[in-house]
């Protein structure tokens, strides 16, 4: 059969064949594009939309503000090196205002109003917890970056951060062998995060360790005043402090502990919750001789950390610092192109499903893979706080597996 261009003349011959060819590439974007998004996520042919959803301002932008900057840094780093299938990542923020009601709004907006393929954001418990029946409604997909106190598994979010075993048991472990501490005081925010860690923590204390709680306070977000609270400490004379305060009242918190004679020299304090982030506010000197249980310290020496340390410097300025968290939210979009990848699709059933198994050699924290149950297997670390404001690493684990339902625990 005789080509329809065959009788044109030879420039507009060309010109139909350009017109094909462009059609056909056209059409095969499209085609692409339908097989990588079949379920009407923001997705163009060279753009997907992905969604942040952190407390930019209120009590908690104190802890939140570096897994913004972390984010932010990861996607710029994949979107310079080509993106994801193709495509680069476009960021819509939103504010959680440390409300947890706000927090669900901006959820379902991001899900259902912008169609993101994936939302990276929260950091207190409350805050999941308010987002969770949406993500599950909708079907979106969360990475979410904090420590927390596990007892809890969804196909729709990937927590980035460690669970009880790998930080509340593993760090009561190292103190009760370390300094043989019998006694303990339990100190934290209020809400559910601190209640049901601290919960975990006294069942350890009494049922493994054979040790004793002596006391247990819970405090507002935002709360300032612990005088009281630093007076009973002073009376019982426990071994051990274990502290989840967070967000900014942990500068009142330490500041005040210092300045009434509670310090490393006369009291062991051991805490969940304080990172390099809440040190900058707090001041390192307030803190000095304390320890904290964590998988991430900005001091750790490996090459992957150097790298990450100097591009997040690079980035937001010398005087920056690294926390657990800001480290493991900067998983959270690698974790996300390594799955997309290997499901060749952005649709979040598929993308869940392709997690497991997902190995990330060039975290810095040195190597995470993701388990069948959404959670990292990860190493506990425990660092001692220094006077500059950094972490000294005085004791690391083997890989622990991840296990957000510890029986005996819940």
């Amino acid at each position: 059969m005789d080509s329809p261009t065959r009788f044109l003349p030879r420039r507009l011959a060309l010109g139909a064949a350009a017109l094909s060819l462009l059609a056909a590439t056209v059409f095969g974007q499209m085609a692409v594009a339908a097989e990588v998004n079949t379920t009407g996520l923001a997705i163009t042919d060279t753009e997907v939309t992905v969604g942040q959803l952190h407390s930019a301002t209120g009590t908690m932008a104190i802890s939140e503000t570096g897994s913004i900057q972390a984010e932010r840094l990861s996607i710029e780093q994949i979107n310079a090196s080509g993106g994801i299938l193709g495509r680069q990542i476009k960021i819509i923020q939103e504010d959680g205002a440390s409300d947890w009601p706000t927090f669900a709004e901006k959820a379902k907006k991001l899900l259902v109003g912008d169609k993101v393929a994936a939302v990276f954001g929260c950091w207190t418990s409350a805050s999941r917890k308010a987002v969770l029946p949406v993500f599950e409604k909708e079907n979106g997909l969360l990475y979410y970056p904090t420590f927390y106190e596990g007892l809890e598994q969804s196909k729709n979010v990937i927590y980035t951060g460690q669970e009880a075993t790998q930080q509340i048991l593993a760090g009561l472990d190292w103190i009760a062998k370390e300094k043989g501490a019998k006694t303990f005081y339990l100190i934290g925010s209020d809400y559910i995060w601190p209640r049901t860690s601290m919960k975990i923590a006294r069942k350890h204390i009494e049922n493994v360790l054979g040790g004793k709680v002596v006391g247990e306070e819970y405090y507002p977000l935002g709360n300032t005043q612990f005088g009281s609270l630093i007076n009973k400490v002073k009376l019982k004379k426990p071994d051990v402090v274990f502290t989840a305060v967070v967000g900014g009242s942990n500068v009142a918190f330490y500041k005040q502990m210092k300045a009434a004679g509670v310090t490393s020299a006369k009291q062991n304090l051991l805490t969940l919750s304080v990172t390099e982030d809440e040190l900058l506010g707090i001041g390192g000197e307030n803190m000095e001789g304390f320890y904290a249980s964590m998988k991430y310290f900005q001091s750790l020496d490996n090459p992957n950390n150097t790298a990450f340390v100097e591009a997040f410097k690079a980035k937001y300025g010398k005087d920056a610092v690294i926390g657990d968290v800001t480290q493991a939210a900067y998983l959270g979009p690698w974790l996300w192109k390594a799955a997309v990848e290997k499901a060749g699709s952005f649709d979040v059933d598929k993308v869940a499903a392709a997690s497991p198994g997902i190995e990330l050699t060039t975290a810095p924290e040195g190597y995470v893979k993701v388990h069948d149950n959404h959670h990292l297997w990860s190493k506990t670390r425990i660092g001692q706080v220094q006077a500059d404001g950094q972490f000294k690493v005085v004791y690391e684990s083997d890989l622990i597996e991840p296990n957000p339902f510890p029986k005996g625990y819940q």
